[in-house]
């Protein structure tokens, strides 16, 4: 078991002993009781309250009933300061970061066989499998870290549990006491209307007329005070049913850090490891994978040698076959060249024939024309050498 997981099975004592403290309820001794019949306990507690009103000063009218928030207000104060940069958003982040981390594995990247992008060759990126692992050790790293959060913020979450608390317990007493305030003031207004201020108003008819200025005033005075009062004990009233609404809104708060430490104590303790679990499981089965892949590879090469030397074999050996079975030349070639050469030797006589028979026509032709040539020379030379004969008259 690691060490956080150690802290973690300790904090859970105290995780079942808060998830146990059940919190009290506002009982009937909180409810407003008249002084005419409160109990005699009761009863000196709401005149002590009164003692404390002074109808001749302001500041005691207005502050009526501020003591008994006091210490409310110093557990408030020490709970924000503690706690006021707590809340449930932290650790519900930790609890989504996991979650994250956990979906940020591509399952494509862990393909042997896709291509990889022009950009991974250029850069050279790792194959799947190592960078797997090294996304893996990332995780854990991870893991580890928000596991440590998880934890403090388990630890924030207890001590605010045990101030709320506390903080309950003064509400509910505070609660207790604007009752006492309350009924304390409406004695105190009774009393004003019923004997303080109709008395005051028999001094001023009994008044001489010198001092009936003076005494009017202070009867106008005492009923300013006496309203003052009554806004203040009205104050109180809508302060205490503000109150009784913040009792289960502190109890709902504490159910809910509750319910969120226990499921950080169970994300500890449990949830982690399976996750941890699994993830070894992942690179494991990527392992084995890729070795079934490598396997497999060489299986596929040897075949695909096999079928490509057969293939060859039966290609290489048929040209060899062909050529060995042709002769030295080819029947057809031979018979093509006899033809040629028996055409040649036709057409070579063919043409001696045609020449001959060209040449003799040819001689004839010169015979022909010499002979032609021969008459034409003789005629011409008789002309010549014969005598001249008698001059023909003209016609």
């Amino acid at each position: 078991m690691s060490s956080i997981q150690t802290k973690a099975a300790e904090v859970m004592d105290q995780v079942k002993e808060i998830a146990n403290n059940v919190l009290a309820e506002p009982t009937a001794a909180g409810a407003i009781v008249p002084l005419d019949h409160a109990d005699p306990f009761v009863g000196s507690e709401i005149k002590k309250r009164i003692d404390e009103i002074d109808m001749t000063d302001t500041n005691s009218i207005i502050s009526f009933g501020s003591a008994a928030q006091e210490e409310l207000q110093v557990i408030s104060q020490s709970m924000l300061q503690g706690v006021r940069n707590k809340d449930v958003g932290p650790a519900g982040d930790s609890l989504r970061t996991i979650v994250t981390t956990i979906r940020g594995f591509s399952v494509s990247e862990l393909d042997l066989r896709r291509d990889r992008s022009w950009w991974e060759k250029l850069i050279g990126r790792a194959a799947p499998i190592a960078k797997f692992t090294a996304r893996f050790e990332m995780v854990q790293e991870q893991i580890d870290k928000i596991t440590d959060n998880l934890l403090s913020h388990e630890t924030t979450l207890l001590k605010d549990i045990k101030s709320l608390d506390m903080l309950y317990d003064k509400t509910l007493t505070f609660y207790d006491e604007l009752a006492l305030y309350i009924a304390a003031g409406e004695a105190k207004l009774k009393e004003l209307d019923d004997t303080i201020i109709p008395a005051k108003e028999a001094d001023v008819q009994a008044a001489p007329a010198d001092d009936q200025v003076m005494v009017a005033q202070e009867l106008r005075d005492l009923r300013a005070a006496r309203d003052d009062l009554e806004r203040r004990v009205h104050d109180l009233k809508l302060t205490r049913q503000v109150t009784m609404q913040s009792l289960p809104s502190i109890r709902l708060v504490q159910e809910n850090d509750k319910s969120l430490v226990t499921k950080i104590n169970s994300t500890l303790v449990n949830t982690v490891p399976l996750w941890e679990t699994q993830l070894a499981q992942a690179l494991t089965i990527q392992r084995s994978r890729d070795a079934a892949e490598a396997v497999r590879d060489a299986n596929d090469l040897t075949n695909e040698l096999l079928t490509a030397n057969a293939a060859n074999l039966r290609e290489t050996n048929k040209i060899v076959r062909q050529e060995m079975e042709r002769g030295v030349f080819d029947i057809e070639a031979i018979k093509k060249a006899n033809a040629d050469l028996i055409g040649t030797i036709e057409e070579s006589l063919e043409i001696a024939d045609e020449g001959k028979a060209k040449r003799k026509a040819a001689e004839e032709d010169l015979q022909k024309m010499e002979i032609e040539l021969r008459d034409t020379l003789a005629a011409a030379k008789a002309r010549k050498t014969a005598p001249a004969g008698p001059a023909s008259e003209p016609a």
